[in-house]
């Protein structure tokens, strides 16, 4: 039998003003797996509404009281670690190691902000005349508007609206149409048996179609005060520009196109290793993926053969496989999407080491190119994909150049043996994160995550997170009466 869900507002589930319904499909089998109400504007009105008229006791509740739902929800989260792995792969095509590890970091989000709840929430300051108490207060800032994206979803669920929540605030978020079950439904569910109470969090999903009208009408609400985004930078823009019309702060996480540096002395086989995982875990649908491996022109031919042959051999297959590590993309047109980006590639003189070919259904072959020129669409745009570019660079200088040479700023891994050596190559390249003697895909809830450049501004994360969803206020308190000059 088919789920259904209906939109969650005020703690209670109702269908859509318009009577609509969306399908949320498998992307692996085509198959209908649930469906959804599809909410239009007048939908994110009453929720908006509700949220805002749960702000005051949730504002005011204590710290004690909001700390133990966090905790406990972290508890049930993790003990619900079946149904999430359900939910990814039947949304959008999640393996279960992938869907585990969403439960891990999600849990560890929600337990990070159980302690910014209680952490302090301003600073005394120096005041002039020596006698006044001047504070700098912490304070939520009422409704928030949240876009939760498909590709991590219990993850970037989580954190859509755990921060948001941990200050204060109460929040409306609108779940991708294509996973609206694992970030949205499924965050709410275990929030709300872990106590959060009706109102604090809404969910209102929607049919493709009409995402533009929903969004527009979330951010544009009065009484939303604050937005946070994850997704494109396409998307991301137009977000941006609501958000600025409506003098709304927004973070806004967004697309990368992350290199990993192999520097000269690099351990070759642990670069393979790296950079694979890099490049296709979860079908290369992680914002951080790495989308250009940058290899010293010494180690070059070594590190090209070495990952051209572990690529090929990865397990390709569906997503509750065991042995699969490329599985579907979140559909077959994001797989089309990313087989005309190696075409294009491909017919302007870039070759195709391993992979290429078109996709069955939505999964595309991991693909590995070189030859991938300025004239190409692959070089400046966003693979989100299975597939990856390797360039050779003769020196430090030129791998920044090349890794700089992109409007994105998230991520960078860089593989060094050497870490003064990394760190100094680290410290040039313009991302919002940078890692050294690893990587470009990595996460962690207490950390300030976020991007530069197009990827986006804004931090989330520890009490970067909090502060982004906070209103800080100078209050003083006379000790004495002032003087006036008249």
């Amino acid at each position: 039998m088919t789920i259904h869900r209906d939109l969650l507002i005020g703690g209670q589930e109702i269908p859509a003003v318009s009577g609509r319904k969306a399908e949320d499909r498998n992307p692996y089998t085509g198959e209908v797996y649930a469906t959804v109400a599809a909410g239009g504007p007048d939908d994110v009105r009453k929720a908006v509404a509700a949220a805002d008229a749960a702000f005051p006791a949730w504002s005011a509740t204590g710290p004690a009281e909001r700390r133990a739902v966090f905790l406990k929800a972290a508890d049930l989260l993790e003990s619900r670690a079946d149904d999430a792995a359900t939910y990814m792969a039947q949304e959008a095509g999640g393996s279960r190691p992938w869907a585990l590890f969403n439960v891990h970091l999600a849990a560890g989000m929600l337990r990070e902000a159980a302690a910014a709840v209680t952490a302090p929430q301003g600073e005394v300051l120096s005041p002039q005349d020596g006698e006044t108490l001047s504070l700098a207060m912490r304070e939520p800032v009422g409704v928030v508007a949240a876009f939760a994206p498909w590709n991590a979803p219990v993850i970037l669920g989580t954190r859509a609206v755990a921060a948001p929540l941990a200050a204060g605030n109460t929040v409306v978020v609108k779940p991708s149409e294509d996973a609206p079950l694992s970030c949205g439904y499924f965050v709410a569910d275990v929030l709300r048996e872990a106590g959060l109470p009706d109102g604090v969090l809404n969910v209102v999903s929607n049919a493709p179609e009409d995402a533009a009208d929903v969004a527009e009408a979330l951010v544009a609400e009065p009484a939303v005060r604050a937005v946070n985004f994850t997704g494109s930078t396409g998307v991301g823009r137009l977000i941006g520009n609501l958000a600025a019309q409506h003098l709304k702060p927004a973070v806004l996480e967004l697309g990368g196109k992350n290199s990993v540096i192999v520097l000269d002395d690099a351990d070759v086989d642990y670069a393979v290793d790296a950079a694979t995982f890099a490049v296709f875990m979860n079908a290369g649908q992680i914002c951080m993926s790495g989308d250009r491996i940058l290899v010293h022109e010494s180690l070059a031919e070594e590190f090209t053969q070495k990952f051209t042959a572990k690529v090929a051999a990865l397990p390709h297959g569906g997503p509750d496989e065991p042995t699969t590590v490329i599985g579907p993309m979140v559909s077959a047109a994001s797989a089309e999407r990313v087989a005309a980006l190696v075409r294009d590639a491909v017919g302007k003189g870039a070759d195709v080491l391993t992979g290429g070919g078109a996709p069955e259904n939505a999964v595309h072959p991991a693909t590995v190119l070189t030859g991938v020129t300025p004239g190409m669409e692959l070089y400046h745009g966003e693979a989100f994909g299975p597939v990856c570019a390797i360039a050779t660079f003769a020196g430090d200088d030129e791998a920044v150049a090349l890794a700089n040479d992109t409007e994105h700023g998230l991520t960078c891994g860089i593989i060094t043996e050497n870490g003064t050596h990394g760190l100094s190559v680290a410290r040039r390249i313009r991302t919002g994160i940078v890692h050294v003697g690893d990587q470009s895909v990595a996460d962690e809830p207490q950390v300030p995550f976020g991007g530069f450049k197009a990827s986006g501004y804004g931090r989330f994360g520890g009490r970067w997170g909090i502060e982004a969803f906070s209103n800080t206020r100078w209050v003083t308190v006379a000790a004495r009466h002032a003087h006036y000059p008249f």
